[in-house]
């Protein structure tokens, strides 16, 4: 049976898994906006028996306390402390949705072997500007309204039926976690986030980090163009699938593109 440690990491709960060894890299796991780390378990259970990983709740989610601040480099910044204080060095971080953003901000600013991200775009594109246009009701008292359209896009009705039944149950769809996890969306220009992501990427880039964009269908050419011009060695792979979930619909063929 895989040891499993479950405790606060740094003032974040979550999951240690397996022992350290000199074979594979750790792995950091961080989930989407408003779920948690229990959205991981499909995938754990596909990785080799024994493999340290540190499944995380980000701040504000799951067994996670609240944070003053949820912009990206804060969340960052206290998953570093939670990272260290498991005692993982220059882990592979894989994350899912905003997760997929976060682990590329991450590694952009901390020692880390991989980046796997998983069906998140760097550029806000059609989905910034969404948000732009509903941001009235977003601040509003019936911003679960904007959720439950974005919610019906993601194919959740594609999944497994125990896969459904998390993404619906294991979620904690507060304001605060909207407004502060898409601050940057909301109040930059899509220029500065853009030169925002290009610096992270020329970080990557310095540093040889290896990195894997995951998505469910072929990304747009231009965009993976502009990814290519920053970080050249960057691997696009598709996961097919009608769901925003493939961690959660193909966590077999997902674990097998995590080095």
């Amino acid at each position: 049976m895989t040891h499993i440690e479950t405790r606060v990491f740094g003032g974040l709960a979550g999951d240690l898994h397996g022992t350290p060894d000199d074979v594979r890299p750790p792995l950091l796991l961080l989930h989407g906006l408003t779920f948690d780390r229990r959205h991981w378990a499909p995938f754990l259970a596909q990785l080799p028996a024994g493999r340290r990983v540190l499944a995380l709740d980000l701040p504000g989610h799951g067994a996670s306390p609240e944070s003053t601040s949820y912009t990206l480099d804060a969340v960052a910044a206290l998953v570093h402390q939670a990272v260290t204080a498991a005692g993982l060095i220059s882990p592979v971080v894989v994350g899912h949705s905003v997760g997929g953003l976060l682990a590329t901000v991450y590694a952009a600013e901390h020692p880390v072997r991989g980046v796997v991200n998983v069906d998140q775009p760097l550029l806000p594109g059609p989905f910034g500007e969404l948000l732009r246009q509903n941001e009235e009701l977003l601040r509003g008292p019936d911003y679960l309204r904007l959720w439950e359209r974005l919610t019906a896009g993601m194919g959740i009705d594609s999944l497994p039926p125990e896969a459904q039944e998390l993404v619906r149950t294991v979620t904690t769809p507060r304001q605060e976690l909207f407004l502060g996890y898409w601050h940057d969306v909301l109040v930059r220009s899509a220029d500065e986030i853009r030169a925002g992501r290009e610096r992270d990427l020329a970080a990557l880039r310095e540093q040889g980090v290896f990195y894997r964009h995951v998505s469910t269908s072929e990304l747009p050419e231009p965009y993976r163009a502009w990814v290519h011009s920053h970080l050249p060695d960057t691997v696009f792979s598709v996961v097919p699938s009608t769901s925003h979930f493939p961690h959660l619909s193909h966590p077999r063929k997902l674990a097998d593109l995590v080095p």
